[in-house]
């Protein structure tokens, strides 16, 4: 089956999730966090990840705001700069308007112009997914953005990847997913979908039951696989 919807994970796969540690890092006054934003951006995107994937297993869901508030306190206090209330806000902040990597909107441009469907579907929350969305323009080549608020558990639920057949009215055989996160791109192969894994850090792949289609170091080349 043709491919002829291509829907994107938000948080490190179109938006750039250690960007809020480095703008505030960038700051006057930001020494301390200077010296290992990096370290704290590293654990506060894995400990946001790994309390999603424990409340979805216990079936305790809550908004992903919360998730990644309670992993930025986790990383905070880790890097010894939890005393610093302040700087909690302003990383927060930023969390709402982080920025796209360089080559997402003249990606999403060619696949709307080759007339595919084009989505977001992300663990985020719909109030944070609009504020990357708007902040980093990307919304003119999206057709939808879909949380997991509206399902109530975090990915890699089958519910979640449910949601594009919903939205779009395809089989998963027409669609591509792309993730930052090779178990995203593994759990959504599992379900159905073509996958890529955007393995920006060339990290090993995951030892789980499905694998990725397709592994890249960036998003440039997606559109090359669709027409």
């Amino acid at each position: 089956m043709a491919i002829t919807t291509c829907v994107f994970d938000a948080y490190g796969t179109l938006f750039d999730v250690g960007a809020a540690a480095r703008e505030a890092a960038a700051e006057p006054g930001r020494e301390a966090l200077l010296e290992c934003a990096q370290e704290l951006a590293e654990h506060w995107r894995l400990k946001q990840l790994q309390y999603s994937w424990l409340r979805a297993i216990t079936g305790e869901y809550t908004e992903f705001w919360n998730v990644t508030k309670d992993g930025l306190d986790w990383a905070l206090e880790k890097t010894g700069l939890d005393g610093d209330p302040e700087l909690r806000e302003r990383l927060l902040a930023l969390y709402w308007e982080l920025s796209a990597y360089k080559e997402v909107h003249f990606m999403l441009a060619r696949l709307k112009a080759a007339g595919m469907n084009t989505a977001i579907l992300s663990n985020g929350s719909p109030d944070m997914l609009a504020g990357a969305v708007d902040s980093s323009g990307v919304g003119a080549n999206l057709d939808a953005v879909l949380s997991v608020q509206d399902v109530g558990i975090f990915k890699p639920a089958r519910s979640v990847y449910d949601m594009v057949g919903d939205r779009f009215g395809c089989t998963p055989d027409e669609v591509l997913f792309v993730s930052s996160n090779g178990w995203d791109a593994a759990g959504a192969a599992g379900y159905g979908f073509r996958t890529v894994w955007v393995n920006r850090a060339g990290d090993p792949i995951d030892r789980l039951p499905a694998q990725p289609h397709t592994i890249l170091s960036d998003l440039t080349t997606i559109p090359d696989l669709i027409t």
